[in-house]
């Protein structure tokens, strides 16, 4: 047998070697992972039976969504209600998705929470706010 012949033959064994497929060997103790990410399954937000209940005075606000991520360095609250943040510090300032949303006898947004501000209309903004402010 020639060399090449050889080194073909042997390519071609270590080859399909590496395909045999072996399953995995039971162990008594693994437990399955849960899935990573947002559950498809909607999960009870009180135990069955109990009535729910409006958010009461002086109960603390959740402070970040399950789905958007917060404004990079401001203090903020997430409101379900409005689908968007709420910016503490500045009246009538939204934040949604690396978008400010502003209020001012009508809508502006910017990329950054001191503008410069670029006007928009209701199509512009998340619809929670649209209606909270009745357009």
């Amino acid at each position: 047998m020639t060399a090449i012949a050889r080194i073909t033959l042997l390519s071609l064994v270590l080859g399909l070697s590496a395909c045999a497929v072996q399953g995995p060997t039971p162990t008594p103790s693994a437990r399955p992972i849960p899935p990573s990410g947002p559950s498809t399954r909607p999960q009870p937000s009180t135990p069955p039976g109990k009535p729910v209940t409006p958010n009461k005075p002086g109960k603390p606000l959740p402070r970040t969504s399950a789905t958007f991520a917060p404004p990079p360095g401001g203090n903020s609250h997430w409101d379900a209600r409005l689908g968007v943040y709420v910016l503490d510090d500045q009246s009538n300032v939204f934040y949604r998705q690396r978008t400010y949303f502003r209020w001012s006898n009508g809508w502006s947004r910017s990329i950054s929470p001191n503008g410069p501000w670029e006007d928009t209309d209701i199509h512009g903004v998340p619809a929670g706010l649209g209606k909270q402010f009745g357009q």
